[in-house]
């Protein structure tokens, strides 16, 4: 993923009023290791509830504002990402709405999907095995997960949108 700088992140996300961009808080942007991410995904620390998913399609940045559901699934059973199709313990997956962007969205119409409920798909995309600490996939298996995981954060924004 390409650098983003706060006002690029800021001015990106579809589904937000431009009087409310001011106040999107922003993840430790001087941490981040792009070329290790599809996406910048993160939780509001003040509102845990919601978070923000910003990638780039084409060459245009893209994102979202969603709103994880209050409850965690229930324990005991997988739960699969939308976005990187990792099946997790269903407590770390978690039902997201993004209000849909302009009109629709002030009206209340909402878009979902399951995502890990930490927004860190790109993290768990380069996480390492136990053994060995050799990576779980292979160079060419994660560059596929990964232009999946662009291609449905793309549809799923295009939802948002309305187109």
């Amino acid at each position: 993923m390409q650098p983003l700088s706060p006002e690029q992140i800021r001015d990106a996300i579809v589904n937000v009023d431009d009087d409310e961009r001011p106040d999107i808080p922003l993840p430790g942007l001087h941490e981040t290791i792009w070329e290790e991410r599809e996406f910048l995904g993160w939780r509001d620390p003040q509102r845990p509830h919601r978070g923000y998913l910003v990638f780039w399609e084409d060459d245009t940045p893209r994102g979202v504002c969603v709103r994880a559901a209050e409850t965690p699934m229930p324990a005991g059973r997988p739960a699969m990402c939308s976005l990187c199709h990792t099946q997790q313990p269903a407590p770390q997956v978690s039902l997201f709405v993004a209000p849909k962007a302009g009109a629709p969205g002030r009206k209340g119409d909402t878009v979902g999907t399951y995502l890990c409920r930490d927004l860190a798909c790109p993290t768990l995309l380069r996480r390492k095995s136990d053994e060995q600490s050799r990576p779980v996939h292979t160079e060419h298996t994660r560059d596929l997960i990964a232009a999946g995981i662009t291609k449905r954060l793309s549809g799923f924004t295009a939802r948002v949108l309305g187109s």
